[in-house]
């Protein structure tokens, strides 16, 4: 379900974060294809969160695209 939402709202949700994280390229995004795995362990890299404190980012993110 969650690929699903991702995937179904990728460009806007690509912006808000590129708009929020600005040291995130677009080719970093675009490497993560949408997965929501992929994407949650390149924003931990990028961020320094946690796993669980990626979840919640990508979720609030989700709720408000």
């Amino acid at each position: 379900m969650d690929d699903d939402r991702i995937s179904g709202k990728w460009t806007e949700l690509k912006g808000q974060l590129r708009e929020t994280y600005g040291d995130l390229t677009d080719d970093e995004l675009e490497q993560t294809k949408g997965e929501r795995e992929q994407l949650e362990g390149l924003l931990e890299q990028k961020l320094g969160k946690t796993k669980d404190e990626v979840r919640q980012t990508i979720d609030r993110f989700l709720d408000k695209v």
